[in-house]
């Protein structure tokens, strides 16, 4: 692969998934401008904050494709009372940076998006593209929005858009709620967890850049929705001890009963959303991206050697 995408601009450069995605480009002689909220010192690029600045008319001169990944994601704070910095980055400045791109005769348009904008995956089920849902908060509301708008404007332009829905995302140099549990597990704070029987979804990110590549370049990936998963699923059970693993740390012989999860539960709203989180299902399938060539790389417990 040498330069099939031309010039690109990535959104979302200096994140985990970006980084990944910059040096895949870059290796393969790729020109790539960053639009970016802070500068980066390798890279150089736009300085631009989506939440706030006005997207620089020239930052799509010359560009063919455009891989974007910002996102205003998981805020520690009530959704609510950010609503509206998640409308502003996930929906305003996406559809914005879209219209510039068709505006500036961009072939690709490569959008990043988010299995929860496809709504709650029902338990024992894989979830698929087909079965849209309500979208899951307001994350997967808005990532759900600009889907819909760059759908449109792709159809009505011409543009090559295609959307990814990643499932959770694991390699070095993760982020997230998979590195705050990394750094429970490492200073033993973490509580091993019982064996439920969950099924939980997943892709590394060197997986996930190749599926961006593969829909930048498959013309059947034209105006559709792909989710992206390593094929297997994993029991939050097998997570913990592959983490354990991962950070060189003794699997305990024991777990925390699932009833004690239970009657925690019980008792506080908050952390019964938090324990269903961590313990139930997120399936999906991503048998549609296969159906166009895609093939994982990476199993999770492959992750403990690197």
């Amino acid at each position: 692969m040498n330069k099939v995408f031309g010039k690109c601009l990535v959104t979302g450069g200096t994140g985990f998934i970006g980084r990944q995605l910059i040096s895949s480009l870059v290796s393969t002689n790729h020109s790539v401008r960053l639009l970016s909220r802070s500068l980066c010192p390798e890279m150089g690029g736009i300085v631009c904050d989506l939440a706030r600045d006005v997207i620089p008319k020239d930052a799509l001169d010359s560009i063919e494709t455009v891989f974007y990944l910002a996102g205003y994601t998981h805020d520690l704070q009530d959704a609510a009372k950010v609503e509206h910095l998640y409308r502003a980055v996930n929906v305003d400045a996406t559809v914005r940076v879209a219209e510039l791109a068709a505006e500036n005769g961009v072939k690709r348009f490569i959008f990043v998006s988010s299995v929860k904008a496809g709504g709650v995956a029902e338990a024992g089920q894989f979830k698929t593209e087909a079965e849209q849902g309500e979208p899951e908060g307001v994350y997967g509301q808005t990532k759900r929005e600009a889907e819909l708008s760059i759908l449109e404007l792709g159809r009505h332009t011409g543009m090559h858009v295609s959307i990814v829905r990643p499932a959770l995302v694991y390699g070095d140099g993760v982020k997230g709620n998979l590195q705050l549990m990394l750094n429970a597990i490492l200073r033993g704070w973490f509580p091993p967890l019982p064996d439920t029987g969950n099924r939980r979804s997943m892709i590394h990110v060197n997986d996930l850049v190749s599926a961006l590549w593969l829909v930048a370049i498959d013309g059947r990936a034209n105006g559709e929705i792909f989710i992206a998963t390593d094929g297997r699923h994993y029991s939050s059970r097998e997570i913990y001890k592959t983490m354990c693993r991962r950070v060189g740390k003794r699997v305990p012989r024991w777990a925390v009963p699932k009833f004690l999860f239970d009657f925690v539960g019980l008792t506080n709203a908050r952390a019964a959303f938090k324990i269903g989180k961590l313990l139930g299902d997120e399936c999906y399938s991503s048998e549609k991206l296969q159906s166009i060539g895609f093939e994982a790389q990476w199993a999770f417990r492959d992750w403990i050697s690197v």
